[in-house]
């Protein structure tokens, strides 16, 4: 089947996208295989497994000794720079053919600078803002040593229950490239090899956010429809922008698990999508297909993990403890081996690893503390915020307060205002601290107002004995009710900051309900009750039930979990010094019993203008979202003028060009996010009511106008048709919406022909 996702760029350059007589003078190619003939079986397994730094090998062995024979090409679970250089060095010195090991960590959303979290980043849509983000975040990656990032995550999910939601970009395939292709551009730069960056690793292929029930790890059933319309799309752009590795995911995938599972590996991910790095697995994902069902036994999963196409081990030592004998007795061909450490090889080659394997930990400090990278925190955390309500002009409050009361369990939380998924355990600035900083007059009353924690403990807590964090006792939550209901009385304004704490999202975070944790309803209803002015400020990584908030506070602001400057950037959009422009990149539903919530769904047989048919829950709930995706407030006010198109009606193949005047109608200078939607009304198949095709994030002067211009063209009319079993776009009638949100109004048609 022909590779049509979206238009390529090239992975590899030159030869080796020319096929295998043009490899054969690749330089990069001829040295990986002069190293390979020089290899024992050992040593190329060896480059196919990546150790723990602190986990013994298959007979004991430490990290260091493994490495010193060869049998170790990558090392992962350290940020220690001294640690990182003193095994590099063993592996570049020590081992007999010199080969340089790729050291792998989690930065998700920056390494000593904490970034807002991905899910925040997507509430940006400011894909150039992304990509200088985790440029620095690479820069201080790679002088750390750390030279591999397991991100980005580019799982599309549709289902807040789940905990990873937080890592990736939401629930919408167009917006999910723009992230995808930012962030290892970011990364990576340029190409593999680019100083100061590292490589990445694009994940969960392929599905992974649509678990059954948003529950980790969990079964997924996807048709093949959707898991190219929906799914696939923001890995092809990875790969498009050069990323070098791909990690294949936990679950099962219509019932073959994803790291066993060979269509997947290797006639779509290597075939159709013209993949060229390597597959390295999660975490003991290669072993775990005999947890599955799948394998019968450690080498018979050893054994379908590499034929399958998962290149590289994580953690389980599968490779390494089970293959020699499978290769010895032919079960395992060498040329499967063979092809699995060219493919390790020429990324490292590519990267420069062998002329360049440390990092420069002699610049940290330099690095670390440059003034840029923590202010690019702050702004992108600025540029983050959505503001979901703001009824009677509640915000931004007024700079000569005097008496403020900041509540809530993670109002002082430096930990928890970070996010998941940090590296160095350092702390952020909190929204007490925040607004103390920017009102330096007022005085400034704080109180916890309760708590709230996990149920249960992280895995990894648990399996070391760790329980879950203590929930403050009921008798000592109702004493600090009660004090923050005094704080909130002797207030001018409460600033109320609910949410999750950092372990409440992430991976082994999902929930089965979406309701405020611990005491903080039983907060918030209180605080509201005293008559003061309230503010909901939000930390946290999904969307939340706050339907009883959305009519009874007259503000809302999203904060996600903002960062290292995370206090700051909210204090300066209470108080008006940044005006939030942040869009929703989730559709935030109503309750828990409304997820999966997604914008994008199909039309039913039913006419939904019809006046009878006004929700799908037609008995005791309305369908709507509680704020629907792309949806964020301003402090100032636009306007958009008729949606205009330079052709009513074209062939096949001719792009359509959109145009639209977007005006500032307020006081003060604010940022819009443009966006653009189509629906296909007829077809080969049925296709969703709205699709997200185009967005531009522009600023503002009061009274100032823009005209904004979106190009349709192949790329964002085609869609894979489950009926002809092809990517194609189609004769039909087309509409268009423009707006601030996928509820746009702003409305043009036009017709494409053969």
């Amino acid at each position: 089947m022909a590779r049509t996702f979206l238009p390529a760029a090239a992975l590899l350059a030159g030869a080796l996208l020319a096929g295998p007589a043009a490899a054969q003078t690749d330089p990069i190619t001829r040295r990986a295989d002069a190293l390979i003939a020089r290899m024992t079986l050992d040593e190329k397994l060896g480059q196919l497994t990546q150790l723990g730094a602190e986990v013994p090998g298959p007979n004991g062995e430490t990290a260091e000794q493994l490495i010193r024979e060869g049998k170790a090409g990558s090392v992962l679970w350290t940020f220690d720079s001294d640690l990182i250089a003193r095994l590099q060095r063993v592996a570049v010195k020590e081992s007999r053919l010199g080969i340089p090991l790729l050291f792998g960590y989690d930065v998700i959303h920056g390494y000593k600078n904490v970034f807002q979290v991905p899910l925040g980043l997507a509430a940006t849509w400011d894909p150039a803002l992304v990509e200088r983000a985790q440029a620095m975040a690479a820069k201080e990656s790679w002088v750390a040593g750390v030279n591999w990032t397991f991100t980005p995550m580019v799982d599309i999910a549709r289902d807040a229950r789940w905990g990873r939601i937080v890592e990736g970009a939401g629930e919408d395939t167009f917006l999910g490239v723009a992230m995808a292709r930012a962030q290892v551009r970011g990364l990576q730069g340029p190409q593999l090899g680019t100083p100061e960056r590292v490589l990445t690793s694009v994940k969960h292929f392929a599905a992974y956010g649509a678990a059954d029930g948003g529950r980790d790890y969990d079964s997924v059933y996807v048709p093949e429809v959707q898991l190219r319309n929906v799914y696939l799309p923001p890995f092809q752009a990875a790969i498009d922008a050069g990323a070098g590795t791909v990690m294949s995911a936990y679950m099962t995938l219509n019932d073959v698990p994803a790291s066993g599972n060979r269509w997947l590996l290797r006639d779509l991910l290597r075939g159709e999508m013209g993949f060229k790095g390597f597959v390295i697995s999660d975490a003991f994902a290669v072993q775990s297909l005999q947890n599955h069902g799948f394998a019968a036994d450690n080498p018979d999963a050893a054994r379908r993990g590499l034929l399958a196409g998962v290149t590289m081990d994580m953690a389980s030592n599968s490779y390494l403890r089970q293959l020699p004998a499978l290769v010895k007795a032919g079960k395992v061909p060498m040329r499967q081996v063979d092809e699995a450490v060219r493919e390790v090889l020429q990324v490292k080659l590519r990267m420069g690893l062998f002329e360049r394997p440390y990092g420069a930990p002699e610049r940290k400090a330099a690095v670390f503390n440059d003034p840029a990278h923590r202010a690019a925190t702050r702004e992108a955390a600025q540029r983050s915020m959505v503001l979901l309500r703001n009824e009677g002009g509640a915000l931004p409050l007024a700079a000569s307060l005097k008496r403020i009361a900041v509540i809530g369990p993670l109002a002082d939380s430096g930990e928890d205002i970070l996010g998941s998924w940090t590296v160095e355990k350092g702390v952020g600035v909190t929204v007490l601290q925040g607004i103390q900083a920017r009102w330096p007059q007022a005085q400034v009353t704080f109180s916890r107002g309760g708590d709230m924690q996990r149920a249960y403990p992280l895995p990894w807590d648990a399996d070391q004995g760790k329980p879950a964090p203590a929930l403050m006792p009921a008798v000592e939550q109702q004493t600090e009710l009660a004090r923050a209901v005094d704080a909130a009385r002797q207030a001018e304004v409460v600033v109320l900051v609910l949410g999750e704490r950092a372990n409440m999202s992430g991976e082994a975070a999902s929930v089965a309900s979406l309701a405020l944790q611990g005491n903080q309803q039983a907060l918030l209803e209180a605080v509201v009750a005293t008559g003061k002015p309230v503010v909901l400020v939000l930390l946290n990584g999904r969307p939340l039930d706050i339907s009883w908030a959305s009519s009874r506070v007259p503000a809302i602001l999203e904060a996600w979990f903002p960062g290292s400057e995370g206090g700051h950037a909210v204090a300066d959009v209470l108080s008006g010094a940044i005006n939030p422009g942040g869009k929703l990149p989730v559709t935030w539903p109503r309750s828990t019993g409304h997820v999966p919530a997604y914008y994008n769904h199909n039309r039913t047989h039913a006419d939904e203008t019809a006046r009878t048919f006004t929700s799908r829950y037609s008995t005791d709930a309305p369908s709507s979202p509680l704020y629907p995706f792309g949806h964020g407030l301003s402090y100032t006010s636009f306007s958009y003028g008729a949606v205009t198109l330079d052709r009513s009606s074209a062939r096949v193949g001719e792009p359509v060009t959109v145009s639209v005047t977007v005006r500032n109608t307020g006081a003060v200078a604010g940022d819009e996010v443009v966006q653009l939607y189509i629906h296909q009304r007829s077809g080969s198949a049925a296709r969703p009511q709205r699709e997200l095709k185009g967005f531009q994030r522009v600023h503002l002067a009061p009274g100032e106008a823009q005209t904004l211009r979106f190009t349709l063209g192949r790329r964002e009319l085609q869609f894979w048709s489950p009926v002809t079993r092809a990517w194609g776009v189609e004769p039909a009638g087309f509409d268009v919406w423009v707006g601030g949100s996928s509820a746009a109004t702003a409305h043009a048609e036009f017709t494409l022909t053969r």
